[in-house]
């Protein structure tokens, strides 16, 4: 196991009607003036924003809005949220959704308080050391971004989606309501799902030996999750299988995960170019891409992945021809994420075999390549695991 420094200070209120504590904990945190940063019009719909709302003048608390926030936030709202918050003054920053609205609102945290361009943070440009507080109340189990010091953002000039990191963006604190997440389709349920299972694989597959404790807590969440999500498509108001995935998410995202471990996020690298061109949902690329990268890496460490199968997915170990093992458990990883709906191939997303070329010249613009750590990948690589997902 490697050394590492592990700090995740968010304060978390869960469990019904915990929306009700919001305006408290603002206020325990600092805020005057809120910033209420949504995406459509389904949180006034359903009336969780009415009941945000409700908490924040009761704790007399003044705000202003900006919806809009779309799936694969972008950055024409990330600068018309910095405006805002300079010209009415605000200093906190409460998203009300799930990752997409959540990483808008990080990324406006973080532009309100600085004199350039917030892209410069997304392309490592400048070191993010300050940002105006951030606070949530999710609605959607996936991303994991209400404990995380993530977020991603797609620049409209060019399309080109990127992250940033620092605990400066760490929220605050997060309100999770699993009833909130009882209204989301079958697919949206599925599509979190897939990105929770993802963000755990993203650690699990390191080169770092002897991590048996964090091997074991991913191990885990994988398998809740295999348990859960068909309990939770088959009937959408199951409180408690809805409860086990919103921690879920946020356990297996905010790093409790992936201390220790070199960590190697190739396959989110590789579906995050897929959903710029297509705008396809992230969890339904990543049920595409994280298969096929597994095919195309699979033989630099077979133990570990024979481990997966047999360890996650129950795969009885073929000694005698242990790769055996490891193509069966990537076959059940497969016809798990079919069975709870979820897209297999390049043209279930409407992709394309021709915009390959042009996924890995945008994968690798600004000297963006190898990407991964289990195994460096570079152009070629890119375009091998591309063409194993058609």
């Amino acid at each position: 196991m490697d050394s590492f420094h592990f700090y995740a200070p968010t304060y978390f209120a869960f469990g019904k009607e915990s929306e009700k504590q919001t305006g408290a904990l603002v206020k325990r945190f600092g805020g005057t003036k809120v910033l209420l940063h949504y995406g459509g019009g389904s949180v006034k719909r359903n009336g969780v924003f009415d009941a945000v709302a409700a908490s924040l003048r009761q704790a007399s608390i003044p705000f202003v809005e900006l919806g809009g926030v779309m799936p694969n936030p972008r950055s024409g709202l990330v600068y018309e949220g910095i405006e805002l918050c300079r010209r009415e003054q605000v200093d906190f920053i409460l998203a009300i959704g799930g990752g997409s609205t959540i990483d808008s609102a990080k990324a406006i945290a973080v532009g309100a308080l600085y004199d350039g361009d917030f892209w410069d943070f997304y392309t490592g440009k400048a070191e993010l050391t300050r940002a105006l507080p951030v606070g949530t109340v999710l609605t959607i189990a996936a991303a994991g971004s209400e404990g995380s010091p993530d977020s991603v953002i797609t620049h409209e000039n060019g399309m080109l989606k990127r992250a940033a990191s620092s605990d400066e963006i760490r929220p605050k604190f997060s309100v999770l309501n699993p009833a909130f997440t009882c209204t989301l389709s079958p697919y949206q349920t599925a599509c979190g799902i897939t990105d929770i299972m993802v963000h755990v694989c993203e650690r699990y597959f390191t080169n770092t030996k002897d991590v048996e404790i964090t091997d074991r807590l991913c191990e885990g969440i994988l398998k809740a999750m295999i348990h859960e999500a068909p309990k939770v498509i088959q009937d959408p108001n199951d409180y408690e299988a809805r409860a086990n995935i919103m921690w879920a998410g946020m356990v297996a995202h905010n790093n409790l995960c992936g201390v220790g471990r070199a960590q190697d996020w190739a396959s989110h690298k590789l579906e995050h170019e897929l959903s710029s061109l297509y705008d396809c949902a992230h969890g339904a690329g990543l049920a595409v891409m994280t298969p096929a990268w597994m095919t195309y890496v699979y033989r630099h460490d077979i133990p570990r992945f024979s481990q997966f199968a047999v360890r996650v997915f129950g795969v009885e170990m073929d000694y005698a021809d242990p790769e055996r093992t490891v193509l069966e458990g990537i076959e059940r990883f497969k016809a798990f994420l079919h069975s709870i709906g979820m897209p297999l191939t390049f043209a279930e997303l409407g992709a394309k075999e021709s915009d390959i070329p042009k996924l890995v010249e945008v994968l690798g613009a600004g000297d963006a390549l190898p990407i991964g750590n289990f195994v460096p990948l570079y152009a070629e690589d890119a375009a091998a695991i591309y063409r194993l997902a058609l």
